[in-house]
């Protein structure tokens, strides 16, 4: 069922809780919180200063701020401009920061003193950008952002009606190459929250979130930002995951919903019993989405906490999720779940476009109301990605007679070994059940006479790796073409902020190493 009430202008949804909830606290982080009535007026205050400054409707402002709730006020308000919000991660580097200013021409940027050193220095490559916005600045300092927040604008907040614009430019994780910026709207964005987080997932109102999730990120935009208001609750952001910090809060018992990503929950499930916790004090439901879910992990966690850990599938260019699994319906464990209201799926043979059977694996193509707008300042990818109003997304997936679906990798990361496909995610499950191993990835390697084959990079829980019990182990469950070809231990395996894992650079690692 979709609940439509979530979807709105944003203005109109602060305007909706600042009068039913005004001095509820929306958000807050270790510094402090904001209530729905600040919320709007800090906003709208906001809003009608970046007009001043010289920003029009349709321009692009960066956000280059940690997690916390300033992050929230400047997304919040650079839509009540009319603008566009940029956000970029506080832990970039010069060239990505580059990038994305150039890229998106964005005409101002909210950062704080310590950052602006950065912005400062790229100003030659960025010449479209004009003032900075510190939150850190001085008491009284006219660019200061709580000095813009908390004074009356010459003009008042465009507050704009169309939720059909862009309103987000959101890149993608680059883990096969350079980032791409994804156009999406507030109706996007809010689908999401009518379709899934609110009637699928329960949250509400009466919800207290713990969101440790990287707001740049579009999972974390969407959940942590957009839907927390739109349905009314109460979150704590922290600036950084943490797993003592993750734990010492949700022992407090406040929470009712923890958002994550598979290895925030592994870590948490690891931490937790090395501790004795057999409970997560108050917590009702756990959210997992931005890289699959392994079913072990899934199963694993509930056992331990007996808390719902439901999974789902979303990209960036869908607006987040396209699936999602019900605490309250019939589950499969390693499944992402049942489409969402309003969103068709296909899983079609690549080559053909074929539609496939129940049970075949194949390409996974998305048409819905979520769906982008497109790449931006990129026609020809955009061209290719969105073909008849189909989003070929690049995941293989299957489903199954009823309609449940469970991505099985990506199509460029499907290792084919003399002509039997491979998909690593299916190795990286079988890997991480063996007791030794923390974490792992799979990748493949050129052979001379096979074409490829699966390397595994593993991080090894204590000391040296076993590999032979390991190799032992894969063995008895793969079959004998999926047994990776050479095994590598490594200190980490590298990880978007949404936990995807960056595949190119593992090798990358190994030649450094």
């Amino acid at each position: 069922m979709l609940q439509a009430d979530f979807i709105a202008p944003i203005a109109e949804l602060l305007r909706r809780h600042a009068a039913a909830r005004g001095s509820k606290v929306a958000f807050r982080d270790a510094a402090g919180g904001v209530t729905y009535g600040d919320l709007d007026r800090r906003t709208g205050n906001l809003a009608g200063h970046l007009a001043t400054l010289g920003v029009g409707a349709g321009d692009r402002v960066a956000i280059f701020l940690p997690n916390g709730v300033a992050w929230v006020e400047a997304c919040l308000a650079i839509a009540r401009a009319g603008a566009i919000s940029v956000p970029i991660s506080a832990e970039a580097s010069p060239a990505e920061i580059a990038y994305r200013l150039t890229d998106a021409d964005c005409r101002l940027v909210v950062t704080t003193a310590s950052r602006a050193g950065q912005i400062e220095a790229l100003r030659g490559q960025a010449p479209g950008v004009g003032a900075l916005v510190l939150t850190d600045a001085p008491a009284g300092d006219p660019l200061g952002f709580d000095h813009l927040a908390g004074t009356a604008p010459p003009l008042p907040p465009r507050d704009p009606d169309d939720i059909d614009a862009a309103g987000f430019i959101i890149y993608t994780s680059g883990t096969t190459g350079r980032a791409k910026g994804v156009l999406l709207t507030p109706r996007s964005m809010l689908w999401i929250t009518a379709a899934c987080w609110g009637p699928v997932v329960g949250l509400c109102e009466h919800d207290s979130v713990l969101s440790p999730l990287p707001l740049f990120h579009s999972y974390a935009l969407n959940f942590s930002v957009l839907s927390i208001l739109a349905v009314g609750a109460s979150e704590y952001i922290l600036e950084k995951y943490s797993t003592r910090e993750a734990l010492r809060l949700l022992e407090t018992g406040e929470f009712t919903v923890f958002p994550g990503v598979p290895t925030m929950f592994h870590y948490l499930m690891e931490a937790a019993q090395a501790e004795g916790r057999t409970s997560l004090n108050g917590l009702r439901v756990c959210v997992s989405a931005g890289a699959i879910l392994p079913a072990t992990l899934n199963a694993t966690f509930e056992a331990a906490f007996g808390v719902p850990l439901l999974d789902g599938y979303g990209i960036t260019e869908t607006s987040t999720m396209v699936t999602m699994n019900s605490a309250g319906g019939t589950r499969i464990m390693g499944s992402c779940g049942l489409p969402l209201a309003g969103v068709a799926l296909r899983i079609v043979d690549p080559a053909s476009l074929r539609d496939l059977d129940a049970g075949e694996e194949g390409e996974l193509i998305v048409r819905g109301p979520n769906v982008m707008l497109g790449y931006h300042n990129k026609p020809e990818e955009t061209a290719k990605a969105l073909r008849n109003g189909w989003y070929h997304t690049g995941d293989l997936a299957r489903a199954d007679r009823n309609g449940f679906v469970t991505i099985t990798g990506r199509l460029k990361d499907l290792i084919i070994r003399g002509g039997q496909n491979i998909a690593p995610a299916e190795i990286e499950e079988v890997v991480l059940a063996f007791a030794g191993v923390l974490d792992c990835a799979v990748a493949g390697i050129p052979h001379a006479q096979l074409g490829e084959v699966p390397a595994l990079y593993a991080v090894s829980r204590e000391g040296a790796l076993d590999v032979e019990a390991l190799l032992e182990h894969c063995r008895a469950r793969l079959s004998a073409y999926k047994i990776p070809h050479m095994v590598h231990q490594v200190d980490e395996i590298p990880r978007t902020g949404s936990g995807k894992i960056i595949r190119f650079r593992l090798r990358e690692m190994v030649r450094e190493g």
